[in-house]
């Protein structure tokens, strides 16, 4: 346990975080990295990208507010030290998205707006379910639904992105860095956490798997929006035309290029990544993973 405490001390995130891979960043990029031209000059691939990050706030505010809803209701005082830091990580997500929302020229006062217009009505409600868990002060479903379920989700939608927009877009590709790396520590403590707790309450493990069980079906249901869409395929071909122009390489995740993939198969690759790892995840904290229907 003392080791475990250490590892998610405010002192580590600090010499981790902050002095760490953090160090000399600008909203989680080298100040001098900027969007490239030809996302911001095509109208296609410029709304393409403002619709990615518009679900990456909503799925951050949500992060949030489940973070910083979980401190009051931690059963000791080093939980509640690590989720006020994951807190702070949260925010800082919230913002560097946002900020690049700005930077392909979403005004401030159009934010909310553009949130609105874009923001998926499945991830939405994959959102309402884990912050019902959270108002209603409930710490292993919270933490389970937040720190494994919405942050593994997280993390690997944000390890594809990263791996597509290396060679495409540098500026993205290193502010998702940060945030891989954040997500990395918020999951190792759901999973060192929660699972002394569920050995704890046995009888919390129907309600958490349900949780799961819904939480993984709206997740499908996005991925499917976001992927299955005309849209998609515009914009795929699209920046396959520009990068192919810019003499741009391959992108490699999982074992696949993701420049050869149609939006189809990379739905199903991603979708199947997160469910792996759920399945892994939960099983490590002594919960039976729930296999959701495919929307």
């Amino acid at each position: 346990m003392g080791d475990f405490l250490s590892m998610y001390s405010i002192q580590h995130w600090l010499e981790s975080c902050p002095q760490g891979y953090l160090e000399g960043t600008e909203y989680g990029h080298p100040p001098s990295d900027k969007e490239p031209e030809l996302v911001l000059e095509d109208d296609v691939l410029r709304e393409g990208a403002i619709r990615t990050t518009v679900q990456l706030v909503v799925g951050e505010r949500c992060a949030l507010s489940a973070s910083s809803g979980l401190i009051n209701a931690a059963p000791d005082d080093p939980s509640r030290r690590f989720l006020a830091t994951q807190t702070l990580d949260e925010a800082r997500h919230v913002e560097i998205f946002t900020q690049r929302l700005f930077d392909l020229g979403v005004k401030k006062n159009e934010l909310e707006d553009v949130i609105q217009q874009y923001a998926n009505p499945n991830l939405v409600k994959f959102a309402e379910i884990l912050l019902e868990k959270v108002d209603k002060k409930d710490f292993v479903a919270g933490v389970v639904g937040q720190n494994i379920v919405l942050e593994g989700m997280a993390f690997s939608v944000f390890e594809m992105l990263h791996q597509g927009n290396q060679s495409a877009n540098p500026k993205f590709a290193h502010t998702l860095s940060g945030t891989i790396a954040d997500e990395r520590r918020h999951v190792g403590f759901g999973e060192g956490r929660i699972g002394s707790l569920i050995r704890e309450q046995p009888e919390k493990k129907p309600e958490v798997e349900k949780m799961q069980k819904d939480m993984a079906y709206f997740m499908l249901a996005t991925f499917a929006d976001s992927f299955r869409a005309g849209q998609a395929e515009v914009e795929r071909e699209r920046a396959r035309e520009k990068m192919g122009e810019q003499g741009a390489g391959p992108a490699q995740w999982q074992g696949r290029d993701l420049s050869t993939m149609d939006p189809e198969e990379m739905e199903g690759l991603l979708a199947d990544t997160v469910l792996k790892e759920f399945k892994t995840r939960l099983g490590r904290i002594g919960i039976e993973y729930q296999t959701p229907e495919r929307p």
